[in-house]
């Protein structure tokens, strides 16, 4: 794994884990790392950082509305 340092202006009031917990989450939102790759960045477990996705504001499942809409729509079309 490769070491990242940053220095934080002391006026942020952020700890180390949570700022790794928001680089992971980032990551993982913009498909740069899988779900276990970020979940191991942020040093939890899949299922415990899937439940924290939430409180950082990002979604587990990654599927753009217009490709849920885009669906939708098609399924509509065909009576699935």
């Amino acid at each position: 794994m490769k070491t990242l340092v940053i220095n934080l202006p002391e006026t942020i009031d952020i700890t180390p884990r949570e700022a790794t917990m928001l680089l992971a989450t980032q990551l993982y939102e913009m498909g740069k790392l899988s779900l276990g790759q970020a979940a191991d960045l942020a040093g939890y477990s899949k299922r415990t950082f899937m439940e924290l996705l939430g409180e950082y504001g990002v979604s587990v499942f990654n599927y753009p509305v217009d490709d849920l809409d885009n669906d939708i729509l098609n399924a509509k079309n065909y009576h699935i």
